[in-house]
């Protein structure tokens, strides 16, 4: 079986119990996620089976959308309620225009640090792991985009937000950022992710929906699932040396295809794989079939 199904997490359970059940039920080895959901979240999870698992890579660069709910005035280890408290502070001073103009304050490209109760590598080793053992490292700040931010509700010391974002955010670490930036610390109550690009919450399945006689049913082609790519058609000498991973330069092969894009390749209508046009030529980046 290859494709991805669109996989909709409870609370209480890891990513990775949810890639045990679609392997259970399935018997497929090759199974993957693609983008951990922390046990306390829930949402949109795509699951990745058989050569689907070979566009992980590609799902994961996805925009996501996220429905977070945080709690002023109390900072935890973890940034998130099943932390360890490390400072409760008073909130009298909050009132709802100050929470409006700080939040706004963050849309946009912004720098941030990744909390250390996260799956992040540092000199080998997964940062929660050094957590855990009450190491504190110093991360590396990193450029994150966030596109918009929509306040749902404010009933302090609670504030219900949606936000959409590029890969690579982390909600906790924006949650302590904004309760930092209003003087009284926050963490992160709740969190739902909604959408993954293509894959969003009204089409997902509940995992306890999924058994072996319906699986197929909801089963995404890995064409589908790579649907905002655009579809390019090659044929003849470009296809043979498309798929001999050679980049094809000839202006008569590749004609005026626009630079800097990623496509779907199309063998005449038979799909290929990812491929990507630069100034150098055209290249597979990925060969599927």
């Amino acid at each position: 079986m290859d494709g991805v199904l669109n996989i909709y997490k409870p609370e209480g359970i890891t990513s990775f119990d949810v890639v045990k059940s679609i392997r259970k039920i399935t018997g497929e080895k090759k199974v993957g996620h693609a983008g951990t959901l922390d046990p306390m979240a829930s949402g949109i999870l795509p699951v990745c089976l058989g050569k689907g698992t070979k566009i992980i890579e590609y799902i994961m660069e996805n925009h996501k959308v996220y429905v977070a709910k945080l709690k002023l005035g109390i900072i935890t280890d973890t940034y998130d309620r099943e932390g360890k408290s490390l400072e409760e502070k008073p909130i009298d001073c909050i009132n709802k225009k100050k929470i409006e103009e700080t939040i706004k304050s963050f849309v946009g490209v912004i720098e941030q640090v990744p909390p250390m109760y996260s799956a992040l590598k540092v000199n080998g080793k997964r940062l929660y792991e050094l957590a855990r053992k009450g190491i504190e490292i110093e991360r590396t700040a990193r450029q994150i985009n966030i596109d918009s931010i929509d306040i749902l509700e404010i009933e302090i010391p609670y504030i219900k937000f949606k936000v959409q974002c590029s890969k690579g955010t982390y909600i906790r670490s924006l949650c302590y950022d904004i309760g930092k930036s209003l003087g009284v610390g926050a963490t992160m109550w709740e969190l739902e992710r909604v959408e993954n690009g293509p894959f969003k919450k009204e089409n997902s399945q509940p995992l306890s929906n999924i058994n072996p006689e319906n699986i197929k049913e909801f089963c995404i082609s890995i064409e589908e699932a790579l649907n905002k790519y655009p579809k390019l058609s090659v044929k003849g000498e470009t296809v043979k040396l498309l798929r001999n991973g050679v980049q094809v330069k000839n202006k008569y092969l590749i004609g005026d295809i626009p630079l800097n894009k990623m496509y779907r390749i199309y063998d005449e209508e038979s799909f290929m794989g990812i491929g990507i046009r630069t100034v150098d030529g055209l290249k597979i980046s990925k060969l599927l079939f």
